[in-house]
Order: C-alpha cells, then structure tokens, then sequence
C-alpha cells in the first residue's frame, strides 16, 4: 500500500513515517500491546485478525526511526493505541481523517483531535456518546445464579430469529441507525457470524436475554450485545447471563474479562459492580458519515 505522507520532520527526532500495518509486523506488536491488555484488548484482536490475512481489518503504523511507536485501526472499527504523544496521534489522524465513514471506540480524550480533523470534511456524528469501561478479574468475580425457570445456554441457529429482533432493538434504543432496513440479508449474516460467541438465556421455551462474548483472548474476554427483552429486565436475567460468560472466560484462563456501559445507566454501572466489575476508563463511542 502506498505510504501516508509524513508530518512535518522535528528537531526533537528521527521523521514520522505512517504506514499500513504487515500481516508479518505483527508478532512484535502484540508483544507491545499485551503489556497493556486492559487498554489494549480490542486492538489485541485487531492486529491478531490482520496477522491472519482477514481481508477487512486495516491497521495504520507510525514508526519513528525505525521503532514502533504508535496504532491506529481503520477498520473494520476506527480504535487508537493509548497513551499516544502528540505528534504521533497528530500523524495517525492524518489517514483516518480521509475516511467516509466509520465507527470510532476509543478513550474519550483521544477521539477528540480525530473528530477534529473529520468535522472539516463535512462528517456528521449519527451516535456520540460516553461510555465506562468495566473490568473483572478473577478474584473479585461474585457470580449470580438464572432466576428459577430459567436456563443459560450457547445460542444455536435455531435462535437466529431471536438474535436478529435483539440485535435491531439494541440498535434503536442506542439511537443507531438499523442496517436491516437497507440490507436484512446482510445485517442476517453478520449476526450469524456471531452467533457462536453468544449465551442465551431461555425461559418458557422463549429467549428473554443475549450476550456476546466477541473477543475471547488469554489477554481477556471482551462482552458486546448484552440485551435483556424490556418485559423480562430486573428479574436477575443479566446478572445470571454475564456471570455465565465470565465462568466460561475464567474457565478458559482469560485474565479479565471487559464490557462497557452508557454513561448514566447507573442501573446496569450497579449490576456489574455487584458482580466484582471495577470502571476502568471512560470511552467515547462516535459513529459519523
């Protein structure tokens, strides 16, 4: 791919270059971002989808001098390493600014400059919001036991209808536009492909809540598209259905496990606290076109 152009050179070191990530680059820097797991998780697993040839993931790099010294992904989801000087995140932006459209998941203070740089380009945020990240660890885990009635079990296809329904409900309560609605085939395969990283939890024959756990790595586990249906919510569905995730991350050695929750929601901020999750960072969430 062709190299990015290069920041202004400083007199306070070797020149910036910026550049797409190789599939072979990548060994070194998962040694780099496993020494910070709880920050790094989700681009963890970015870079490791990229070191196995996945077609949509791409990663820019910034190199100075030949060292590493900061990440930036593009897609399929816009995430920047933490704890970025400057001039490197200043050289990051330089590429993501040139993007049509994405979704941006990163410590709230760094989305800042990025969006920055896109809102000249006539960007427009369709979702912007604040969310805590929480954390558990294994031996702060106070587990909860499903509600009498029901069970917690893997989803199967059987439960694709189901997936699908929460999955376009979790959307609109989110305010997010519903993809269905321009492509049901499509939006029917994406959750498909998920479809085997998810719990369900089943009362009366009928799925009543859903959780994914969409990175499970030794590094951690990270959980998305927990939903419980309005009708069965504060009857200990949630509770039970992430501490079944949990049991299976620490099952499987994970070293903590992350979700993240809107700011404000003090209801599910309360639930996972009870649980043993600690917050960890603040996050900004924007999706833009």
């Amino acid at each position: 791919m062709a190299i990015v152009p290069n920041p202004p050179v400083t007199a306070s070191g070797p020149r910036l270059e910026v550049r797409a990530l190789r599939p072979r680059e990548c060994p070194p820097v998962l040694t780099r971002l496993r020494a910070r797991a709880h920050d790094e998780l989700f681009l963890i697993d970015l870079v490791r989808q990229l070191a196995r040839g996945e077609p949509e993931v791409e990663i820019f790099a910034a190199w100075r001098g030949g060292t590493l010294v900061g990440l930036a992904s593009a897609r399929p989801t816009i995430v920047l390493e933490t704890g970025l000087d400057a001039d490197v995140l200043t050289a990051l932006v330089g590429p993501l600014a040139t993007l049509s459209m994405g979704l941006i998941r990163a410590p709230a203070p760094i989305v800042e400059p990025l969006w920055a740089g896109l809102a000249p380009r006539r960007r427009r945020a369709l979702v912007d919001r604040l969310e805590i990240s929480l954390i558990l660890e294994p031996e702060s885990f106070a587990p909860r036991d499903p509600p009498a009635g029901v069970r917690v079990r893997p989803a199967g296809r059987q439960d694709l209808d189901r997936l699908v329904e929460a999955a376009r409900a979790s959307l609109r309560e989110e305010n997010r536009p519903d993809p269905f609605l321009g492509d049901p085939r499509g939006f029917r395969r994406w959750v498909t492909s998920r479809h085997q990283r998810a719990l369900v939890a089943e009362r009366g024959g009928r799925v009543v809540w859903v959780g994914y756990a969409d990175v499970q790595l030794v590094d951690g586990w990270l959980l998305q598209g927990v939903y419980s249906w309005p009708d069965q919510r504060r009857g200990g569905l949630a509770a039970a259905g992430v501490s079944a995730l949990c049991r299976q991350a620490f099952a499987a050695n994970a070293r903590h496990v992350q979700l993240s929750v809107v700011e404000g929601n003090t209801a599910a901020i309360a639930l996972y606290t009870q649980l043993g999750f600690f917050p960890h960072t603040t996050l900004r969430t924007l999706l833009f076109a």
